[in-house]
Formats: structure tokens, sequence, C-alpha cells
């Protein structure tokens, strides 16, 4: 089981298949053992390597952390694969990480894969508002324990009820510490990139977005998709946050479509 350390932190991660390189990063709160779907569809023509962002899974929690900090791990995972340049795939808070991955260390990027999330140009409350202030950063926790009702509990109408289903028994049995956790939601509210930073990025990338996504709004993966100057924008209908899970085959074919593109062109 490979672990490799980052700034002390050691972090768990695997890899599998051979082809043009793809580094998977997940969510808030969820290990890279959430990729099933993605290694299932993708694993057989492309070499895939997922690791567990610090306070999830298998790997060590700290107790602040940043976006900026948890880029530098992908980057010390990459390195420990051997991996000079990849696909950078990253959903939810994982797709930030991989946003700012190719805004700082683009020469480690074949290619942007932006999954369920946004350019966040601004970070956290005005700082006035105290009281206000302890919600917002507690918001992303409270998260955790809730179950939305609309939407198929936030799959989507068009996400079908089996794979629902496998996905919810997944999470409920997914390890993470709630210290890092806790440090991973400040890291989210805290983070800002700016405009220029993303209108910067010139990688090939391609925003995958459900319209029935209630985490971050579709119109979020719009706005990316028009900030970043080569961007394609996939749109699920009636698919909510989690759209690798609810759109799972259409979305690994655009994935491989895309990668197909991108190493042809190269």
């Amino acid at each position: 089981m490979p672990f490799t350390t980052n700034g002390g932190i050691r972090l768990h991660w695997e890899e599998q298949g051979e082809g043009p390189p793809i580094l998977l990063i997940m969510g808030h709160r969820l290990s890279s053992a959430m990729w099933y779907a993605a290694k299932a569809g993708l694993g057989d023509r492309h070499r895939l390597i997922w690791f567990d962002n610090q306070g999830s899974g298998k790997s060590g929690a700290r107790r602040r952390t940043s976006i900026a900090e948890m880029t530098s791990d992908a980057i010390a995972v990459l390195d420990a694969a051997g991996v000079d340049k990849a696909h950078i795939y990253g959903v939810s808070m994982g797709g930030g990480i991989a946003l700012e991955l190719g805004a700082r260390y683009p020469q480690r990027a074949r290619s942007l894969i932006l999954g369920c999330t946004k350019a966040k140009t601004s970070n956290g409350p005005p700082k006035s508002k105290w009281k206000v202030s302890v919600v917002y950063r507690l918001l992303p926790l409270i998260s955790l324990f809730l179950k939305p009702a609309k939407f198929n509990d936030g799959y989507g109408d068009k996400a079908p009820g089996d794979q629902i289903a496998r996905d919810k028994a997944m999470v409920a049995n997914d390890p993470f510490s709630l210290t890092g956790v806790i440090a991973q939601s400040h890291a989210i509210i805290d983070y800002a990139i700016t405009p220029e930073d993303v209108m910067a990025i010139m990688l090939p990338a391609l925003v995958l977005h459900g319209t029935q996504d209630l985490a971050v709004p579709y119109a979020d993966g719009e706005a990316l998709s028009k900030m970043l100057p080569n961007a394609r924008l996939v749109t699920f209908e009636g698919i909510g946050h989690n759209y690798f899970i609810g759109a799972g085959d259409r979305a690994n074919a655009e994935v491989a479509r895309f990668i197909q593109a991108v190493e042809e062109a190269a």
C-alpha cells in the first residue's frame, strides 16, 4: 500500500492501469475510494492515480490546512508516482484543488477536468459580521449530517436508484478524521482565486456539471467554463452534485473523449 509524505503528513495513494496518466482528486470529506465509478469506467485505457486527501481515508490530518497545501499534496503524489505531467481530474473541493494546480503548477498538468466545482473568487464572510462568520464556517460541517430531500437526495431526478443506493452505502462506510474534515472546511472557506489567475490558465479544460446540483449551483459551472480560455462545458440534465455517480457512464465517456483529443493534439 503506497504512501508518501508532504509537510510531515502521510498521504495514502494508489494507481492502476496503463496509458495517459490521470490524477484523481476527490472532494470534501470523502476518500479516494469514492472514485469507484471512474476507476471502473476509465481504468482500462488510462493510468489512474488517486490519493486520499489529508483528513480522509488512510491519510493523515492537519488541524489547519489550505487549498494551496492540499495542492502541494497532489504534487507530492505525482512525484511519488514518477509522473511529470498528468491530466488533473478533480470534483467539488477536489476541483478547486485541480484549478489551483493548473494556476500554480501548469507545467505538471496536461489538462484540467473540473467537476461540480467553481472558481471561488472571494473568501469567507465579511469579517465584521462575527456571528455570521461562525455560522458560515459551520455550514460545511452541518451539511455532512443533512440529507437533502430534493432531487433524489441531491443525486438528481435522473440518477439511477440502484446507483444512488450503492453510493450512499459506500459514503456511510467511508472513513474520515473529524479534525481533518474541519480543517478541509476552513480551507474551502478561506480560499480564493482571482479571475485574472483563472483566465491565465491556458490548459485544455473540461467542465462537468449537473443542472440539479444543490451544493455548487449549475450557474457556477457555466461561469467557470466561460472564465477559462480553453474550456468546454458538459451539462448533465436532471443530475445533482455527484454527477460522476448519477451520470457515471456518460461522464466517463466525456472524460475519455476529452483526454483522447488532448493527447492527439499534443
